[in-house]
């Protein structure tokens, strides 16, 4: 968008290093219906370890509709661990989705949830994160976000963390590597630990100054509970609210 001889937009050609090289834009200049999600991204580039900040809604803000689009903005960046397990998440190594040893977590993908290998569930969890997040018939608008909308959140959050607790037990390197240049995870613990979308006994990734220290988590089975209607989440064309653990 141009505004006062700014144009804030990356023309093709840009170098890497060269992108978004625009002056920060107060949120109450923001006029675009898309203005949360650019707030949040600013807010991401300005300082990606600033989690505070990040998470800190302006003035007056819908808080619905700022839980939603960070959790859009969660499901966008968590596509680059995504890519990244592809490479070493082997399927014939990683049979299945699992964290620690004590729990499987089946994927719901399917008309009758089964076990998937990791990688699956990984990219099945967020094309069905995608799905619903953009579906018209739930979240028709992306400025106020209906109280039966706003339920499907928690869903959502719980299956996309086990991205995290697989990688985080299972591909230590990489996850270190990944977290340390987006502190992606510690940005969603403290968002799901902000806004209640996930029980604290199921953050079982320890996140220094967010949740326990590892001693203290790792021997806690994660038992969760998805009791929610069986609308909450589209994927593939199945219902993954159906979704179960063993």
């Amino acid at each position: 968008m141009a505004e006062h001889g700014v144009l804030r937009r990356n023309r093709p050609g840009t170098n890497r290093k060269d992108m978004y090289a625009w002056p920060s834009q107060d949120f109450s200049e923001m006029e675009s219906t898309l203005s949360i999600q650019q707030y949040i991204q600013q807010q991401i580039r300005a300082d990606y370890k600033d989690i505070d900040s990040i998470l800190e809604p302006p003035a007056g803000q819908d808080e619905g509709a700022w839980k939603y689009e960070h959790l859009r903005q969660f499901c966008n960046e968590m596509n680059g661990l995504a890519v990244r397990l592809q490479v070493e998440c082997d399927p014939k190594v990683c049979v299945q989705m699992t964290a620690t040893e004590q729990w499987i977590f089946l994927c719901a993908a399917h008309k009758n949830p089964k076990e998937c290998s990791a990688i699956d569930y990984t990219l099945h969890t967020l094309h069905g994160a995608a799905s619903l997040l953009n579906s018209n018939k739930h979240f028709p608008s992306r400025l106020s976000i209906k109280d039966s909308s706003i339920s499907k959140l928690s869903s959502v959050a719980r299956r996309i963390y086990r991205i995290f607790s697989h990688a985080y037990f299972h591909h230590r390197r990489l996850y270190e590597e990944f977290e340390e240049e987006t502190y992606l995870c510690k940005r969603f613990t403290a968002y799901v630990t902000e806004y209640k979308l996930m029980s604290p006994d199921n953050l079982n990734v320890p996140v220094t100054g967010v949740n326990n220290d590892e001693d203290d988590i790792v021997e806690e089975d994660v038992v969760e509970d998805d009791g929610v209607d069986e609308e909450s989440l589209i994927m593939v064309a199945e219902d993954p609210d159906n979704e179960s653990t063993v």
